[in-house]
């Protein structure tokens, strides 16, 4: 069986635990950490048009995309070492959603945490890439609170149309 889990700072731990309690023992976990590519890319863009055409070492992307990278790969450290199994760590760049969609194409199941409003039970405990990670995964998806859920005194009641 082979198991993405998505790790994202913040929601990570859950993500970790859930796959050590759900995942056979000898599935084949990925941890998938995803740097989105536009921070980097706007400060190349910036520091291109407005600072410094003809000195690429002061370039301030440079240090975000070594910055971005250094990061990535403690939160996968770290999450490794949570899970406590056999594991294989990837770090991607690109549009999250996408980038993590391709990531479970051909796994048999994506591990995420909702990371919108975690208050209320309901469609909006999903941030929009998670959103469209669920909607588009190429495979059963196992979607976690990174905390204790919510009551259900916090679904929100019907539209008045439907009372």
């Amino acid at each position: 069986m082979a198991v993405v889990v998505w790790i994202v700072e913040g929601t990570w731990p859950a993500c970790v635990d859930a796959a050590r309690t759900h995942a056979p023992e000898d599935a084949d976990i990925v941890l998938l950490h995803v740097t989105p590519a536009d921070i980097p890319g706007a400060a190349h863009g910036a520091f291109a048009g407005l600072l410094g055409r003809g000195h690429p070492e002061r370039d301030p992307g440079t240090r975000l995309e070594h910055l971005a990278t250094a990061s990535a790969d403690q939160f996968l450290a770290d999450a490794a070492q949570r899970l406590g199994l056999r594991c294989t760590r990837i770090e991607r760049t690109g549009r999250v959603e996408r980038e993590v969609v391709a990531a479970a194409d051909g796994a048999d199941l994506l591990i995420l945490a909702r990371d919108g409003d975690r208050t209320h039970l309901g469609p909006r405990s999903l941030g929009p890439a998670s959103r469209f990670i669920v909607d588009h995964a190429p495979c059963p998806v196992l979607l976690v609170w990174p905390e204790t859920a919510p009551g259900i005194a916090t679904i929100p009641p019907p539209p008045p149309h439907h009372r």
